[in-house]
């Protein structure tokens, strides 16, 4: 990420489509924030939302669960489909606690999230890889960079967090997490990793205050081709392409207002 213009995040608002996907956002949070039914039981929408937002994580990451499955479970350590589910869960709990750290300290909430992911103190857990540790992330295929560019970039990435600008939150959301999953910056979970700190931008940026919105639904609902495609689209540099992803990102944000809104009428259904 180039950081010498004033505030280069605030100038992708005006890439191609991006205008459109920032206002169709904003108004389908508006609607679920104005549902009647969060008046009075936003907390409980707002646990579902994150469990429904770890399965989706997880899915995109290899381990598709249905829903009960992952809200029957209580061993996430039996094998690596439900080691990543158990991380997906622990990252959607960790998120919360993590905000008012972000925009101070970028660096040290990612590798609290690459730790509680993993779950375990190992040599490689909580800080970004070194020469000779391989990346595991089955689903990005694109080369890892070398670590010596991740730090730079990485530096970069948390310049642009901490001094703050006028992007919308959706503009700095998507460009965190395509940023994080170019570099996987740690030698596992990264994907895992990008996606919750999408959703601690979209939270902490104040579009998504009680975290009810959980885009990693709406990733998972798109598919993990679409994923990678609008993900290469970022990769590649190019106004279309980034414009794209952020987009298919704001997608993804609409989507899991739809799975919160219908939360919503099944609760209003039920208090009927």
């Amino acid at each position: 990420m180039s950081t010498h213009a004033s505030d280069p995040l605030a100038a992708l608002g005006s890439l191609p489509g991006v205008a459109d996907a920032v206002d169709s956002v904003r108004k389908a949070v508006d609607r679920v924030y104005g549902h009647r039914v969060m008046r009075r039981r936003s907390n409980e929408i707002s646990s579902e939302a994150a469990l429904r937002g770890a399965r989706g994580s997880a899915a995109l990451a290899g381990a598709d669960w249905a829903l009960e499955e992952v809200r029957r479970r209580t061993d996430f350590s039996a094998d690596p489909e439900a080691r990543t589910v158990g991380a997906a869960l622990r990252l959607g709990a960790e998120a919360g606690q993590l905000l008012s750290i972000w925009r101070q300290s970028p660096l040290r909430v990612l590798a609290r999230l690459h730790l509680v992911a993993a779950g375990d103190p190992g040599a490689s857990v909580g800080r970004p890889r070194l020469d000779g540790e391989s990346v595991d992330e089955p689903l990005i295929e694109a080369p890892a960079p070398a670590p010596a560019e991740v730090a730079g970039r990485l530096d970069g990435l948390a310049e642009l967090i901490v001094a703050g600008g006028d992007a919308p939150a959706l503009v700095t959301a998507a460009v965190v997490h395509g940023e994080l999953l170019a570099l996987r910056p740690f030698t596992s979970y990264n994907g895992l990793v990008a996606r919750a700190a999408e959703r601690i931008v979209l939270v902490g940026s104040g579009l998504d205050p009680k975290a009810i919105c959980p885009a990693e639904v709406g990733h998972a609902e798109q598919g993990r081709a679409a994923y990678v495609a609008a993900f290469e689209g970022y990769l590649s540099g190019t106004p279309e392409g980034v414009g794209a992803w952020i987009a298919h990102c704001g997608r993804s944000v609409e989507l899991g207002v739809r799975e919160s809104t219908a939360v919503c009428e099944a609760l209003q259904r039920g208090a009927a």
